[in-house]
């Protein structure tokens, strides 16, 4: 192998803990009753719903859609009843608006065949794009169509691809990227026509080798001279997956503070987002199921799960044999940027990446103390933040002055955290810092 890329600042090397998933083939899971579907999935103004209680609704069928401001439309992941426009439970709001489904257990699922996409022009590619409600799938949730949309005054000269998936625990991209590397590479293909680049580089991070060896052969397969698509090795450092340290890694070009990837000329999707753009175009198959891992000692059956949008925690539970007695937390996401939820009726939503089940000895539950002054988060900030002074700022009630030591700059990776000696919640002062700074 090639010797491995990677960012220069920063960066940890926590536990890998991929081993329970890594080797498990993705598994579809059965639908439960109902579906609970949140409107508000992306970056933008949520979806407002286009359907009645106790309106019939088929697989595929929007149920509501974004008409003003930046959105897109969100489908049925069945078909079904409308039984509620209500709330649901929320990771990070509390509740949010959402439409529950009662599932038609007796209809045949939705079949899609293939269709030639080659002499589509770009407006219309990007129309299938967002008339899928595809959006990023490894991120926030930003809409698709709009980040293949860049500025006119700015010259994208090729397509990254994101498959370092350098979150513990997690294992979702790399089980689609053995399983489904075809998909990806064409997806890949559609993209590079949007933008109009001939080149694409696949960053997967070495711990995957498997995944390189597939789509590399994948890549190779379809690569010409107008269609260069080549696989890196990546180091194996956290966050080497974050959209500005992999433009570094693979470009060597470093994105501006406060400024997006097109002002270096590149675009960036994660693997995830590259296949679900296939479903989106050449099977005209809205983005309404998820592949994410199920992991962490705390859970009897962990898995690769296909899930429909909208699918509960303890249906997954439940599907998965239950937990052990040990549990002590379950996050949504990894555990470097996921969020710890209180309840079992939380639904998957299009980002969902991961749940993780995680007993005493894979958390730690040791009460902070006062910042020690030893700077290693300096060291780990990849970004070359100051996270002490923004903690201690928000501790002494000055959030408002965290802009100059870069506080919107900062992704919330969580390294900083990851290293504290003192087990400071750092990531957790940087968000309400950015909260009380904006309310300013």
């Amino acid at each position: 192998m090639k010797s491995l890329l990677t960012f220069f600042k920063g960066g940890v090397h926590p536990p890998e803990a991929k081993g329970q998933t890594a080797a498990l083939a993705i598994e579809r899971m059965p639908v439960p009753d109902e579906l609970e579907i949140i409107l508000g999935q992306h970056i933008g103004a949520p979806c407002a719903p286009t359907i009645k209680r106790r309106e019939e609704v088929t697989e595929g069928a929007m149920i509501g859609e974004v008409t003003k401001g930046l959105g897109v439309p969100l489908h049925a992941p069945v078909a079904g009843s409308i039984k509620a426009l209500g709330t649901s439970a929320h990771p990070m709001r509390v509740t949010a608006p959402s439409v529950t489904i009662a599932v038609d257990h007796e209809a045949a699922p939705l079949e899609y065949t293939r269709n030639e996409w080659s002499s589509l022009s770009t407006k219309e590619l990007l129309a299938k794009v967002h008339g899928a409600g595809v959006i990023g799938i490894g991120g926030a949730g930003f809409p698709t169509h709009v980040k293949l949309s860049p500025p006119k005054d700015a010259t994208i000269d090729q397509l990254l691809l994101n498959g370092a998936e350098c979150e513990p625990y997690i294992t979702a991209d790399h089980r689609q990227m053995l399983e489904h590397a075809s998909e990806i590479i064409e997806g890949a293909m559609i993209i590079m026509k949007i933008l109009g680049v001939s080149k694409c580089q696949i960053g997967i991070e070495s711990n995957k080798p498997d995944a390189i060896e597939v789509m590399s052969k994948a890549a190779a397969a379809v690569s010409t001279g107008d269609c260069n698509i080549t696989v890196a090795g990546l180091e194996v450092k956290y966050p080497q997956g974050s959209e500005k340290q992999l433009i570094e890694a693979l470009t060597g070009r470093k994105v501006p503070s406060m400024s997006l990837p097109s002002a270096v000329g590149v675009v960036v999707q994660n693997v995830s987002t590259a296949s679900a753009i296939y479903d989106a175009v050449v099977l005209e198959k809205p983005l309404y199921e998820k592949v994410m891992t199920i992991s962490g000692k705390g859970i009897n059956t962990p898995k690769n799960l296909l899930v429909k949008v909208g699918t509960k925690i303890s249906d997954i539970i439940e599907y998965c044999g239950g937990t052990k007695p040990e549990l002590a937390k379950i996050i949504m996401g990894g555990p470097m940027m996921g969020f710890a939820v209180s309840s079992l009726d939380i639904p998957v939503t299009k980002t969902t990446s991961s749940v993780l089940f995680l007993t005493e000895d894979e958390i730690d539950t040791n009460p902070h103390s006062a910042c020690i002054r030893c700077g290693w988060c300096l060291d780990a900030c990849p970004m070359g933040l100051e996270p002490k002074e923004i903690a201690i700022h928000v501790e002494a009630k000055r959030a408002e002055d965290t802009a100059k030591f870069g506080v919107f700059d900062c992704f919330e990776c969580g390294s900083c955290a990851y290293i504290c000696p003192a087990k400071r919640p750092l990531v957790q002062f940087v968000r309400l810092a950015k909260m009380k700074a904006k309310r300013d």
